[in-house]
């Protein structure tokens, strides 16, 4: 059977960087295609080469239904039939459903003015395709996660696309979302459309996968159906490590001293509408490692940016004893608090400046001295959790917006963690990124705990929450539905609590 597109040789050179040495990758029409590896194993930089955003080096060959191509662009890319949705969603939120499926390419009318009978009825017609019943004239800005998905799935299938690359498509999606859209995939699937889903969630791979391609430092490992792999298989060709080798045996560092109380936490709103945090109270013991779990949706985000000063609250928060009022995040920091936020692009990070810039921003005064930086001080210190979190960059001076999503979600740890905060408020602090990167982390954090540190964690990972968490806190509809200790905490209990 001859592959749709099939890639041979493929290399790509940046400054100081090898990011691709001969990849060797075959799709084909109908099948879900995983394409696996660590944050900087290549994967994004293999795909912007299929879809016409970088060039490849010369002396790879790229054929597309057996015809040799030099993919120029995106919009070429697209006219071959190639279709990328990425994981930072690339939606308008102030326009219509329509217009985004549309977008720049508006169906016209004979007085050359749009036809928006027209765009509404194909975007509806794409929708039905899809078996999604979403109003085209709705703005996109009121839909949810994601609904705004599946519009970027209703924008590739409008271009006619044989091939639809989607990039972590169900990290920022709640359960029942990432069901959804998983059905979807085997759906296109079954139309005869290839898909390159790339995803660092072991239990979807193996319930989407029909083959696995596996790239490590640049190079193509392997590829094999996934009938034939295993999670531990998986997770060795990956980061060449088993997986007990990754994650040891969890160790409490908790002591017996209250380090933060929070009383009656609540938020009052002028309408109705969204969560309403309600009567939230809980205990941070020194050395903790607390997990919040809940559906998206249950205020999990909310009750972290009251503690942070970031959103009003009513109620008490106490430190070692002491009632403080938080109004704002500098009063949080102050107070010895940080938060390591999920939305890491937007708040996280200031994406043109370097990784030595971003990692010095909460401590920057640690380097300083009448009014001047120690620039060697301050880079020996960069360079030091760079290598404790494995942080893949060619050196300090790196700007973050060239590094991948999980190597820049370590920048937003590593500020944090050298700051030294009393306790440190970590929301999805493994979101997208891969399984070695996420041993590293909990290893970082485990550390801080044993170093005295107290870490609120919050996740939508399940697995994630029962591993690293002494204590596990649920979430439902803005009030606290269930509190177990680690030997209670299983993944029946959790979700008995969040749910019922």
């Amino acid at each position: 059977m001859t592959p749709f597109l099939e890639m041979t040789g493929i290399s790509k050179t940046f400054p100081g960087v090898k990011a691709l040495d001969h990849v060797d990758l075959q799709l084909r029409a109908g099948e879900v295609h995983v394409l696996a590896g660590e944050n900087g194993a290549g994967k994004s930089t293999l795909m912007k080469i299929m879809t016409g955003v970088l060039r490849a080096d010369p002396g790879g060959v790229i054929e597309v239904e057996g015809e040799p191509v030099t993919i120029k662009d995106p919009v070429h890319a697209r006219a071959l039939g190639i279709s990328i949705i990425y994981q930072e969603l690339a939606v308008v939120n102030n326009l219509t459903v329509a217009e985004n499926v549309f977008l720049a390419r508006e169906p016209l009318g004979p007085s050359g003015l749009i036809d928006r009978r027209r765009m509404n009825a194909e975007t509806r017609a794409v929708l039905s395709e899809l078996g999604v019943e979403i109003d085209p004239e709705a703005m996109v800005g009121t839909l949810s996660i994601g609904q705004r998905q599946l519009i970027e799935i209703a924008r590739a299938i409008s271009y006619r696309s044989k091939l639809i690359i989607m990039d972590e498509p169900t990290a920022s999606l709640s359960h029942h979302e990432s069901a959804t859209l998983l059905r979807m995939v085997r759906k296109l699937a079954g139309q005869g459309i290839g898909i390159v889903f790339i995803s660092h969630k072991l239990e979807e791979i193996f319930e989407i996968a029909d083959r696995v391609t596996v790239l490590r430092d640049g190079r193509t490992v392997d590829t094999r159906p996934a009938d034939g792999m295993t999670r531990d298989l998986l997770v060795r060709l990956m980061v060449d490590r088993d997986l007990d080798q990754l994650f040891g045996h969890h160790r409490s560092h908790a002591t017996d001293e209250v380090l933060m109380s929070v009383r009656g936490l609540s938020e009052k709103r002028a309408n109705d509408e969204g969560v309403h945090i309600s009567d939230v109270s809980f205990d941070l013991r020194r050395g903790e490692v607390l997990g919040f779990f809940g559906l998206v949706g249950a205020g999990r985000t909310e009750v972290m940016e009251m503690i942070f000063g970031s959103r009003p609250y009513l109620g008490e928060i106490s430190i070692s004893g002491r009632s403080v009022r938080i109004a704002s995040p500098s009063d949080a920091i102050e107070s010895g608090i940080g938060f390591v936020t999920e939305d890491r692009q937007s708040l996280g990070l200031v994406l043109g400046m370097t990784v030595r810039e971003n990692f010095s921003l909460t401590h920057l005064s640690e380097y300083c001295s009448f009014d001047f930086v120690n620039r060697r001080r301050e880079t020996s210190a960069c360079e030091a959790y760079i290598k404790t979190l494995g942080i893949k960059t060619p050196s300090p001076e790196q700007k973050v917006l060239n590094l991948s999503g999980g190597n820049q979600q370590k920048v937003v740890l590593a500020k944090w963690a050298a700051r030294r905060p009393r306790i440190l408020i970590v929301d999805e602090p493994t979101r997208g990124i891969d399984i070695g990167a996420k041993a590293e982390v909990h290893a970082l954090l485990n550390r801080l705990a044993e170093e005295g540190m107290s870490i609120i964690v919050v996740s939508s990972d399940l697995p994630e929450v029962l591993a690293i968490s002494d204590r596990v806190i649920v979430l439902k509809e803005g009030r606290i539905s269930g509190e177990l200790s680690r030997e209670e905490a299983t993944q029946e209990g959790v979700m008995l609590a969040a749910t019922g």
